[in-house]
């Protein structure tokens, strides 16, 4: 009897351990849905100039600076998973997050959103993975030339974590300090909301960023 009190007693202190450690279960998956691929741009609609347009089942933009913008509904408490490629060394692209109304034009979604920067020749307050001018980089990560990249943006409430190839970039808490704004192009300060519209970037002519993916995934 006393040894089946002990393993009892084992089995509870071990479920406790597993419990504490997260083990207990097997991870949740994540529910991903595309919003954006190969097969279509549904729901995506262009402001400004230029194009982000089809070729060889790539998005690939094309003049500016426009945005291609998720017109069907605000995303929160998600992450949002990017797929692109850089094909020069100086490509230039963002993509929005935070923007509380569908913007009017592309200056509209810079000073009421967040443009999560695309560029890897920029300095660490202006380059890929950083919150263009609000955020400057916890570490330094290239987009890749000639491959796939994925930047994974996390939204939860009033935090903003930027992943890029699984590395953080940036981890920015509304209210946060940030540099005064340095020129008229970065974007007007202030809080931004929890749920808001996306895009993507459409920089400039020379500038052409390829992206294959969008999908969002809810977090708790």
């Amino acid at each position: 009897m006393e040894r089946i009190k002990n393993l009892f007693g084992a089995s509870i202190l071990l479920a406790g351990l597993l419990a504490m450690t997260g083990c207990q279960t097997q991870p949740a998956i994540k529910q991903w849905r595309t919003v954006l691929d190969a097969t279509h741009t549904n729901g995506w609609t262009m402001v400004g100039p230029g194009q982000l347009k089809w070729e060889k089942g790539e998005l690939v933009t094309h003049g500016g600076m426009g945005l291609l913008v998720y017109e069907r509904e605000k995303f929160g408490d998600c992450q949002i998973r990017v797929v692109f490629k850089l094909t020069a060394t100086n490509d230039n692209s963002g993509v929005f997050i935070r923007m509380a109304n569908f913007p009017k034009d592309p200056w509209d979604a810079v000073n009421h959103g967040y443009e999560v920067q695309i560029e890897n020749e920029g300095d660490d307050w202006h380059r890929t993975g950083c919150l263009y001018s609000f955020t400057k980089a916890k570490n330094i990560v290239n987009a890749k030339l000639d491959d796939w990249s994925t930047m994974l943006i996390t939204l939860k409430g009033k935090r903003t974590v930027v992943e890029v190839d699984g590395r953080i970039v940036t981890d920015y808490t509304e209210g946060d300090p940030v540099p005064e704004r340095a020129i008229w192009y970065e974007g007007e300060r202030g809080e931004r909301v929890e749920r808001g519209y996306i895009g993507l970037q459409n920089h400039g002519h020379g500038a052409e960023v390829h992206f294959k993916e969008v999908s969002v995934a809810p977090i708790d």
